[in-house]
């Protein structure tokens, strides 16, 4: 599996979700977690972008051409994987958008962490469980650290 996709959608769903968990155990603000989720789209997605650029590079192990190809595909993965997290927030309540992106996202980790492990050989369910967990760890934090947040300023 391409490097560039594996990350961007890993981190477009870790990133946003735990944006979105965050903002919204803070403020309940729909336009809030709109602006974080189109803010993370973009800023992050470049951001990752880069990163995977200058690594590939100090790798030294690619051509150019390959170099280009997981910066972009890194990129597409990651503002797109991201952006898909508005459809919930503009076509339903915030809670139940939370809800709906929780499984969406969790879901995406599944799949990508179960075609990983039969890429590599290996039990499914251990690299699924272990994503997961990670994952989930991600969500229990920023939950925690967006109502604290919203608690200061209340």
């Amino acid at each position: 599996m391409n490097a560039g996709i594996s990350f961007g959608l890993t981190s477009g769903v870790i990133t946003t979700l735990g944006l979105m968990i965050g903002l919204h155990a803070g403020t309940e603000s729909k336009a809030v977690v709109v602006g974080g989720i189109v803010t993370i789209a973009i800023a992050d997605a470049l951001s990752d972008a880069l990163g995977i650029h200058i690594s590939e590079e100090a790798r030294n192990n690619d051509s150019v051409r390959g170099i280009w190809a997981a910066t972009v595909t890194t990129f597409l993965a990651k503002f797109l994987m991201a952006l898909s997290f508005l459809v919930p927030v503009l076509l339903l309540d915030l809670d139940a958008a939370v809800l709906v992106s929780l499984t969406w996202g969790m879901g995406v980790i599944c799949v990508l962490s179960y075609l990983i492990a039969r890429e590599q050989g290996v039990a499914a369910w251990k690299v699924i469980g272990e994503h997961l967990v990670i994952a989930l760890l991600v969500v229990v934090l920023t939950y925690v650290v967006g109502r604290w947040v919203g608690s200061l300023f209340a």
